[in-house]
């Protein structure tokens, strides 16, 4: 099925996971604190920046564009999608744990709630499945054509 819309979302840490950054920053600049004050303060500073954007790096894009669905660097036509099962709470917890198949391409956050598990056809991919994490799964299900 072709795309019905366009779709892009950078899965960002939630507001609780943004306070390890000064906290790393704390801890840092309090280690520091006996050697010397400005010392401690400039290194607790660039650690808690330096970890908020580690932040951000590590948070997937993922993007529908044209007739792709892109997951950071990995590609994957929309035609080949066969399902988009959206998940969550429990069935979210299943998935990545016992449900999990070692052959998916996860792409999983634990700071999102939700993710959605894309099926496939193509045979010449030993992939069983794309699991990934997004914050707007039934909009993500829209765009590869799956959604209501």
């Amino acid at each position: 099925m072709p795309a019905i819309s366009s779709y892009r979302e950078r899965v960002l840490p939630s507001s609780a996971a943004w306070l390890l950054a000064p906290a790393a920053g704390l801890l840092v600049g309090l280690a520091l604190l006996p050697l010397d004050t400005v010392l401690a303060l400039a290194a607790g500073t660039l650690i808690a920046a330096l970890a908020a954007v580690m932040l951000i790096v590590v948070s997937p894009v993922v993007e529908v564009a044209g007739d792709t669905l892109r997951v950071d660097r990995a590609r994957l036509p929309v035609e080949l999608v066969s399902q988009v099962i959206e998940l969550e709470g429990d069935e979210l917890k299943h998935a990545m744990r016992r449900g999990l198949d070692a052959r998916a391409h996860v792409r999983f956050r634990a700071w999102s709630p939700t993710a959605v598990r894309i099926v496939f056809d193509d045979p010449d991919d030993p992939t069983s499945y794309w699991l990934v994490s997004t914050r707007r799964p039934a909009e993500l299900s829209q765009a590869l054509g799956h959604g209501s």
